[in-house]
């Protein structure tokens, strides 16, 4: 059995491929997919050098892959010319199963950053591939707990709770779907312990001994703070827009999903607050 992973050299990508590796799958029988192949050389994994912009080489690479994790792009805005490569290939290729990470309520959400998620989720479902959607909450390790505690944390998320993850558990779930049994067509909603942007600040502190406050503004006045501090201001405009939506319940997200896969409880908040200090 043949495994690709795309986007195999960001963290989600080596952390699946290492997940992969620890349920046993056979270094020989894993590809990853990426730009800089250094970063995963030392998996042991045979790796290629492509990027969602070739077509070409995306079927060459997928041609004979029993299984693909699609990793979504990095870049906003780019994501649907670059998927729908991705998806074309895998039809041209004969994939036989493809694990896309989309976003949570992708189908339903009005977050902007959903967007693209959306219409790949589409692009799948009608390509007549057999799939299966992650639909992965926020990464904890999205809030840096250096400049937490440098800066404190700002954000327009209000009190709203936000059941992020850890990258290693989402990877982790994403190798259960590849090589168990029982995933084709399922939509898996995948979150971890919820927690508003207050009780991070509050754990933040707690653990670190340094008091760590949350700022809540506008996401308009978000967006402004963003681009002060370097962000490219459509970015911003998208990381406002889901602080935004984030106030409004869209990305608190159960944990049943991803216990189920994991197969046992998800990684607490405290516990990845602790090795970030470490």
């Amino acid at each position: 059995m043949t495994i690709v992973v795309t986007g195999a050299t960001g963290h989600l990508g080596r952390l699946a491929i290492e997940s992969l590796l620890a349920k046993g799958v056979p270094a020989a029988d894993i590809v990853g997919l990426g730009r800089q192949l250094d970063k995963i050389a030392d998996l042991g994994v045979t790796t290629k050098h492509v990027d969602y912009e070739d077509v070409d080489a995306l079927t060459e690479a997928f041609t004979g892959a029993d299984k693909l994790l699609f990793i979504s792009g990095s870049e906003p805005g780019k994501r649907v010319a670059q998927h729908t490569n991705v998806v074309t290939a895998a039809k041209n290729a004969g994939v036989g199963l493809v694990v896309y990470t989309s976003i949570p309520r992708a189908d339903t959400t009005d977050m902007k950053l959903a967007e693209e998620h959306r219409v790949t989720e589409q692009l799948l479902a009608s390509s007549g591939l057999p799939h299966v959607f992650l639909r992965n909450g926020w990464y904890i390790e999205n809030y840096s707990v250096e400049q937490a505690l440098a800066h404190g944390l700002v954000g327009a998320a209000g009190d709203g709770r936000i059941s992020a993850a850890t990258r290693a558990d989402f990877a982790e779930a994403a190798a259960s779907a590849l090589v168990g049994e029982g995933h084709v067509g399922k939509v898996y909603e995948l979150g971890g312990e919820p927690f508003t942007m207050t009780e991070l600040a509050a754990e933040i502190s707690r653990q670190s001994g340094k008091e760590v406050t949350y700022t809540d503004l506008s996401p308009e006045k978000y967006i402004e703070v963003l681009v002060g501090v370097g962000v490219p201001a459509p970015f911003a405009e998208i990381l406002a827009d889901s602080d935004r939506a984030a106030a409004k319940g869209a990305l608190f997200v159960e944990r049943t999903d991803l216990e189920s896969l994991l197969g046992r409880p998800v990684t607490p908040l405290a516990t990845a607050i602790a090795a970030a200090l470490s």
